[in-house]
Formats: structure tokens, C-alpha cells, sequence
């Protein structure tokens, strides 16, 4: 499979103190595949993907190589300026963030942003803009879309505004999608759904996936590979199934047992309330 992303030798530190925050990290990403990060929050995994796309702050100094292989040309992320990294960022490698309330603006409504978003970077006219901002609502299997776009940020679920964010992240048509703990703010019946709307995605669109997230058992049905991230090191790398199979780090173990503990613990409450039904 060709690869989009190679990333080798990422290494992170704090310019104040010299402090390490990510250590020697190597990983690719190939079309049409989802690689997941996972560990605790403070492992570093959301930093590498900053990194990758120049949204750290200042102090914070990049080494290694990130090559982003796209439409013939391969572009190492880490040696370009901000505006080029900005324009990638808009129209190649769409970056979905954990809380979809603080990414919409709550004085503006939805599809009026969507459609800005589309004239900016596909250079669309407020009225095609509009129009894709419902098909890629109706993509998603949101019902009734013409109302949807009408609405404002505060009058939507987080689940419905994390839907209008991959809706738009999606129509957008990049080539990579970022996802950073997308399902967190979530509740459970929103979280599976927007894990299908990310299978979805891949199986209409084949647009290559990173997804990042402290919670195994999302990751579990979206991952081809796996990356374990602890304390900005990786203690585990490699196909997912492997890995959930025959974990070989200890901390990878712990993660994933504590998981299936969670499940069955919820399993168990579930069961109890049978029984009172």
C-alpha cells in the first residue's frame, strides 16, 4: 500500500528547559488506512500530531522528518513556514478537534460557517458552498439538513456539532484526517455513532485516517495500526490486531485490560438492570 505519511525520528522539546516532551517517535500512514494513538492523557500523543502540523507553541522545537507524500510532490511538514503549512492544513490534512463546541463560533450559524470554510479553501461560491455544506450534512446521515444549517452552535448536541465538524472536515476532501479525541466529550449513543460515521468515511471516501484517543475500545474498531504512546515514548507499534491479541509492553497490557474491565463492569450494570426491569 502507498504510504501518504513517514514520519521518522520525531523528537519535541521545550526550548526553555530543554526538556524532551516526545521521544525519537517513528511511524507511516498509508492510503485509505486508519492508524490509531492511543495512551493516557499527558503520553504525548496529541502533541505529535501539533507537531506534524506547526500548531505547538513557539518554545516548543521540532527535529526529525515528516514526509507528506501528496499529488506527486513529498513535502517534509517539519521544514515549512506557516503559510504553506496553513494552506496545507486547510485543503490536504483536515484536523477534527475533541470539543467540537469551541470550534464553531456561537454567533454565527452552522451552515454560514461551513460555507465560509468552502469559499476559502475550495474557492466556491457562497451558494455552491451552501449547498455542499448540506450534501456533506446528508453524507453524514444527519436528517433534515436545510435546518440544521440554520442553526446556532448552542442550540445543537455536541454530538450533532462533532457530526457538522467531520461533515465539514470531510467534504473538504483531504487527502489525511486528524482526529483528536473526537469521541471524548461524548456520550456512549453519540460516541458509536460518530465511530460509524468514521467507518463511513473510510469505506466511501478512502481518505486516510489518524486517530487519536485514550479510549481502546473506539480505537479497536477503527485501526489498522496502533501506536502506544506513554509518557511521549513509544512503547508499542504495529498492526492492531497483533496488538490487542498479543500485547508485548506492559503498559499496553494494562491498557487494554483495564479497557475490557470498564466493558464488563458496564456490561454487568446493564444486566443487574434486566433483572429489575
Amino acid at each position: 500500500m502507498s504510504v501518504i505519511l513517514e514520519v521518522n525520528n520525531l523528537r519535541v522539546t521545550d526550548s526553555r528547559d530543554q526538556d524532551e516532551i516526545i521521544h525519537d517517535i517513528s511511524f507511516s500512514v498509508a492510503k485509505n488506512s486508519c492508524l490509531g494513538i492511543v495512551g493516557e492523557s499527558g503520553s504525548g500523543k496529541s502533541m505529535i500530531t501539533r507537531a506534524l502540523l506547526g500548531i505547538t507553541n513557539p518554545w516548543l522545537k521540532h527535529q526529525g522528518k515528516a514526509v507528506f507524500k501528496t499529488s506527486g510532490e513529498a513535502i517534509d511538514l517539519l521544514r515549512q513556514n506557516e503559510d504553506t503549512l496553513r494552506e496545507i492544513r486547510g485543503k490536504q490534512i483536515a484536523m477534527i478537534l475533541q470539543d467540537a463546541m469551541s470550534a464553531f463560533d456561537p454567533i454565527t450559524r452552522i451552515g454560514d460557517q461551513m460555507a465560509e470554510t468552502f469559499v476559502e479553501n475550495k474557492g466556491l461560491t457562497k451558494k455552491q458552498s451552501m449547498n455542499l455544506a448540506k450534501e456533506a450534512l446528508a453524507v453524514m446521515n444527519i436528517r433534515e439538513p436545510d435546518q440544521v444549517i440554520k442553526k446556532y452552535s448552542h442550540q445543537l448536541s455536541g454530538g450533532m456539532l462533532q457530526r457538522c465538524m467531520i461533515a465539514t472536515a470531510l467534504a473538504m476532501e483531504p487527502e489525511l484526517i486528524i482526529a483528536d479525541e473526537p469521541t471524548t466529550a461524548l456520550d456512549s449513543i453519540n460516541q458509536g455513532q460518530v465511530v460509524e460515521e468514521f467507518q463511513i468515511i473510510r469505506q466511501k471516501i478512502g481518505t486516510a485516517l489518524i486517530f487519536i484517543s485514550h479510549d481502546l475500545g473506539v480505537v479497536k474498531h477503527l485501526s489498522d495500526q496502533l501506536l502506544v504512546m506513554k509518557d511521549g515514548v513509544a512503547v508499542e507499534y504495529g498492526d492492531a490486531v497483533d496488538i490487542f491479541k498479543n500485547p508485548r509492553h506492559a503498559y499496553t497490557r494494562y491498557l487494554i485490560d483495564t479497557r475490557l474491565e470498564l466493558t464488563h463492569a458496564f456490561q454487568r450494570a446493564m444486566k443487574k438492570g434486566d433483572h429489575h426491569g
